[in-house]
C-alpha cells in the first residue's frame, strides 16, 4: 500500500515552523508531568473515584500556568487541535498533537517521552464527569443532560400543590436554604417532596445550604401592620378591574388556588356564613367606609371583590353574618431606609442581644441613616477606603470612617431616585480581610437535621481545604452516611483557592460546586464575573466535577412573569453546567418550565466548550441548497 501523501500546503519534513511547534509542545507535555509529579502528595489523600480527575485536574493548572495563544493560532493554521476543548483529557489532547507532528515530521511516531503517564482519555473523562455527576446529582432526565435544581420558598412548607408541580414540570433537586425558615417547614417541605415522588413515579434530590457566615443588615424596627388595597387602574387612572382577595381561615392557613391580590386569614368559625352576592363591610385606617362583597366560595375559603382603595390594619373591623371580626396574623410593614449616591450611612454594631438600634445620629454635623451589621466584629477588620456592597450589590458605598460606634459609609452607587435597604440584607467587603470560620453555631445546629434528611449539604462561603475539612468531620459525627458536599464558591478567596478546595472535597467519593454569582459578581466586580465563572467550569471540568449554575437564572420570570433577552441567554450558557438553579418566585413554576424547554433545545447545540453540529432547518430549507 503506498504511502499517503500530505497536502501541498502542510510544510515539508524539516519545516523550522513544525520542529519548533514539536519542541515547544513537548516542553508543555514535560513541564505537565513534572508538575503532577511534584503535587503527587495532594493526590494521596483523594478518593479512588477521583484519582484520575485529580491527575488530570493538575495537567491543566500546569497547561494554564503559560499563555498558549500563540501556539494555538499556530496549531490550528495547520488544521490541527488547538488545545481549547482539552478539560476533560488534558494530557491524552496534547499527546495527540504531539503524535500528529510527529507524523508531519515524518519522524518516527513512537509517542511522547515518559509514557507512563496517566490520564483520562477522549473517552473516559467525559464519561467520569457523567458517572460524578449521577452520583451527585442524581440522573439527567430522560428528555435533556442538565438537571434543575428549584429553591423552595415558605410557601413550599403549606403547599403540596406547588411542590407537586415543580416536579412535574421538571424540577430534578430540591434546594432548602437554612438561611431561611425553621426546621419545622423543611422537614414539611421534604414530605410534600416524598409524597410527589411517589405521585408522579419521579426521583429528586434535597439539597441544604448551610447559612454560612454572611453579614447581614438587622436592627430597623418593624414598620406599622397595615395592608394596602387597591383595584386595577389603566395609565390614564381608569379602574380596570376590581381587587381580588381571598378569604380563608387562620388555622390551618390555606393558599389562595389563583393570584390574589391579597390574602386575609380569619377565624375558622366566622367563614361559614359568608354567601356569594354578600357585602362585607368595614372601615379602614383612614376612616373610609368600604365593602367586600363576596363573588365564589368553596371548603378552603371564599374569593371576595374590593372597588375602593383600603388601607387595612389588625383593629379593622368586618361586618359579616356572624357578627364582627377582625383578620388575624397581619405582619407588621417591612422597614427601610432609602439611600441615594451622596448620602452617608452609618453601620453599627448591633447590639448582642438584639433589638432596635438607636435613632439615626448626626456625624460632624451631617445627618446619617443609620442600620446595624449582625456581626460587629467584622468592624476590627476593616479600614477606611476599602468598598462596602448592600443588598447583593444594589448598593455600594466607601468607608469613609471606622470608629467605636460603627462605620461611616459614603454611598456612591444606588439608583438617583434611591434604593431601598432593608433588614437581612447582605453587606459584602471584598477587600477587607475577615476572619470568618466557615461554620458557624448555628450551621453546627442545622446539620443535626440536614444529615438526617438531605442528600446534600452546600458549604456557604468555603475559602479553604480546613473549611471542607471541618465540614467533612462534623457530618461524620453525625452520620455514618457519606453526605456529599457542594462548594459555594462566592468569595474572591474561594475563587483563588479553587484547586485546593476541589482537591480537599475530592477526598471523599462524590462533590460539586455551585457558582454563586451574586455574591461572587459583588466581590470580585461585575465586570469580571463572566471571566470568573468560565474559569471554575474549566477548572471543574478538567477534574470532573459537576458544577450548578446558580444566581438570578431567569429572574424576571421567576419573580414578574417575563423574562428579559439577557436572561435568555444567559439560561441558555447554563447548558455548560451539570445542573442550573433557580430562585424563588411567584411564578417559578413557569420559570421550570421554560428552562427545561431552552436546556433540552440547546444540548442539540452545545456541549461544555464544543459546539454541536446538528443539522440547521436554515440551511436545508435555503433554496439555493
Amino acid at each position: 500500500m503506498a504511502e499517503p501523501t500530505l497536502p501541498v500546503s502542510v510544510a515539508p519534513r524539516h519545516s523550522p515552523d513544525l520542529d519548533g511547534l514539536l519542541a515547544e509542545l513537548a516542553t508543555v507535555r514535560a513541564e505537565m508531568v513534572a508538575f503532577a509529579k511534584q503535587c503527587a502528595e495532594h493526590l494521596k489523600p483523594v478518593h479512588a473515584n477521583f484519582q484520575l480527575g485529580a491527575r488530570n485536574l493538575l495537567h491543566y493548572l500546569a497547561l494554564r500556568q503559560r499563555d498558549l495563544r500563540p501556539l494555538q493560532y499556530r496549531l490550528a493554521e495547520l488544521g490541527l487541535s488547538s488545545l481549547g476543548r482539552a478539560e476533560a483529557h488534558v494530557l491524552a489532547s496534547v499527546e495527540a498533537v504531539l503524535t500528529v507532528l510527529h507524523a508531519l515530521t515524518r519522524l518516527t511516531a513512537t509517542g511522547p517521552v515518559e509514557p507512563n503517564e496517566t490520564g483520562p482519555t477522549f473517552s473516559s473523562g467525559p464519561r467520569l464527569l457523567a458517572e460524578h455527576s449521577t452520583a451527585c446529582l442524581g440522573p439527567t432526565p430522560a428528555e435533556r443532560d442538565v438537571r434543575i435544581m428549584v429553591t423552595m420558598p415558605s410557601e413550599a412548607a403549606t403547599d403540596y400543590a406547588l411542590v407537586e408541580e415543580l416536579l412535574r414540570q421538571g424540577m430534578d433537586c430540591l434546594r432548602i436554604n437554612c438561611a431561611h425558615d425553621d426546621v419545622a417547614a423543611w422537614q414539611q417541605m421534604i414530605r410534600h417532596l416524598r409524597r410527589a415522588e411517589q405521585a408522579l413515579g419521579k426521583s429528586c434530590k434535597v439539597s441544604m445550604d448551610l447559612a454560612g457566615p454572611k453579614l447581614r443588615t438587622q436592627g430597623l424596627p418593624p414598620g406599622p401592620a397595615v395592608l394596602p388595597i387597591s383595584p386595577k387602574f389603566d395609565a390614564f387612572g381608569r379602574k380596570r378591574a376590581p381587587a381580588r382577595v381571598w378569604l380563608s381561615a387562620a388555622e390551618p392557613p390555606t393558599a389562595a388556588p389563583a393570584p390574589a391580590v391579597a390574602r386575609l386569614a380569619f377565624p375558622a368559625a366566622w367563614l361559614p356564613g359568608l354567601h356569594v352576592g354578600e357585602a362585607i363591610a368595614f372601615v379602614d385606617a383612614r376612616g373610609r367606609r368600604r365593602k367586600l362583597r363576596i363573588s365564589s366560595c368553596s371548603p378552603e375559603g371564599c374569593w371576595a371583590e374590593l372597588r375602593k382603595t383600603a388601607y387595612i390594619t389588625p383593629f379593622t373591623q368586618f361586618r359579616g353574618p356572624g357578627g364582627m371580626a377582625t383578620i388575624q396574623h397581619l405582619p407588621a410593614l417591612e422597614p427601610f431606609i432609602l439611600l441615594r449616591p451622596g448620602d452617608s450611612l452609618l453601620v453599627r454594631r448591633w447590639p448582642a442581644g438584639g433589638g432596635a438600634l438607636p435613632a439615626p445620629a448626626a456625624v460632624d454635623g451631617e445627618a446619617a441613616a443609620a442600620i446595624g451589621c449582625a456581626w460587629s466584629g467584622a468592624f476590627d477588620y476593616v479600614r477606611a477606603g476599602e468598598p462596602i456592597w448592600f443588598d447583593d450589590g444594589k448598593i455600594g458605598g466607601v468607608i469613609e470612617q471606622v470608629g467605636p460606634e460603627g462605620l461611616r459609609v459614603r454611598i456612591t452607587q444606588a439608583r438617583p431616585e434611591g434604593e431601598k435597604l432593608r433588614n437581612d440584607k447582605s453587606i459584602n467587603l471584598p477587600e477587607s480581610q475577615l476572619p470568618l470560620a466557615a461554620l458557624t453555631e448555628k450551621d453546627r445546629r442545622d446539620l443535626a437535621f440536614v444529615a438526617q434528611h438531605a442528600d446534600l449539604v452546600a458549604l456557604s462561603f468555603v475559602s479553604s481545604a480546613a473549611d471542607v475539612e471541618q465540614l467533612r468531620q462534623e457530618i461524620s459525627r453525625l452520620t455514618d452516611r457519606e453526605l456529599p458536599i457542594i462548594l459555594k464558591i462566592e468569595t474572591r478567596r474561594g475563587f483563588e483557592q479553587l484547586p485546593a478546595l476541589l482537591l480537599s472535597a475530592m477526598q471523599a467519593s462524590s462533590c460539586a460546586v455551585m457558582i454563586a454569582r451574586g455574591d461572587l459578581a459583588v466581590e470580585c466586580g461585575f465586570e469580571r464575573l463572566a471571566e470568573v465563572q468560565e474559569e471554575i467550569l474549566w477548572l471543574c471540568e478538567a477534574a470532573h466535577v459537576p458544577v450548578i449554575w446558580a444566581t438570578q437564572v431567569l429572574e424576571s420570570l421567576a419573580r414578574g412573569g417575563m423574562p428579559s433577552r439577557a436572561e435568555i441567554t444567559d439560561a441558555a450558557m447554563g447548558d455548560r453546567a451539570e445542573c442550573v438553579m433557580l430562585n424563588k418566585g411567584p411564578r417559578v413554576v413557569e420559570a421550570v418550565r421554560i428552562l427545561s424547554g431552552i436546556l433540552r433545545r440547546m444540548q442539540a447545540h452545545q456541549r461544555k466548550k464544543s459546539a454541536m453540529l446538528r443539522g440547521l432547518r436554515v440551511a436545508q430549507a435555503w433554496p439555493g441548497a
